[in-house]
């Protein structure tokens, strides 16, 4: 396996910078404005004294998508849309629905080849200042596994709860730079590819 610098480098020269906007009001697409990455802290620290973004208070999108490496995907960006600082922390839950309405959990991803994410020993908490952005990674397989001819429909919504809030808002699944949605293919063994990292700063994702 590649090592995850010679990933990144890849997915760097790779990357499509487009972003697909969602479809209810409040949520947002595109590439990510300068300096909206998020600040870093440990738990314990200032930021995890914050409360957790609500979902009202987030614009929600997809952006930096692409194909890669066997993976197709994009980059969810949580942006804070209110008057104050908020922290975001761990997995956020993505279901991913196709045309038919058939729900698929995301998996919780602990390494993607698009996007060259790895989970780190301590997952970061992000402390977002109004206008501040976190991020988390999409991906799927876009290759059949075994002898299927092809994947079935692929995924057209994503319905996205970010970490600690039990709201939801729905985004579009179409990757502008894969020219697709979000491929429905399973593995070997049948079971869905499809998957989402941890809530991450953009400064740990190729951008």
């Amino acid at each position: 396996m590649r090592s995850l610098a010679a990933r990144a480098t890849t997915v760097a020269f790779a990357l499509a910078l487009t972003g697909c906007g969602s479809m209810p009001a409040g949520t947002t697409g595109g590439p990510a404005p300068a300096g909206s990455t998020g600040g870093s802290a440990p738990a314990g620290s200032s930021a995890g004294g914050l409360a957790a973004c609500a979902t009202t208070q987030l614009k929600v999108g997809i952006t930096n998508t692409g194909a890669l490496g066997g993976q197709a995907g994009g980059y969810l960006r949580f942006t804070n849309d209110g008057a104050t600082a908020c922290r975001m922390h761990g997995w956020p839950v993505v279901v991913a629905l196709t045309a038919a309405g058939q729900a698929t959990t995301l998996r919780h991803a602990q390494s993607t080849m698009y996007g060259a994410w790895q989970a780190p020993a301590s997952l970061p908490v992000l402390k977002l200042k109004p206008g501040e952005s976190a991020y988390a990674v999409v991906a799927a397989s876009d290759h059949p596994a075994g002898s299927a001819g092809n994947c079935p429909a692929p995924y057209v919504r994503l319905r996205v709860s970010p970490p600690g809030s039990s709201g939801s808002v729905v985004v579009s699944a179409w990757l502008p730079g894969a020219r697709s949605f979000l491929p429905s293919c399973a593995s070997i063994t049948g079971s869905p590819t499809a998957e989402v990292s941890a809530i991450t700063p953009l400064s740990s994702l190729p951008h």
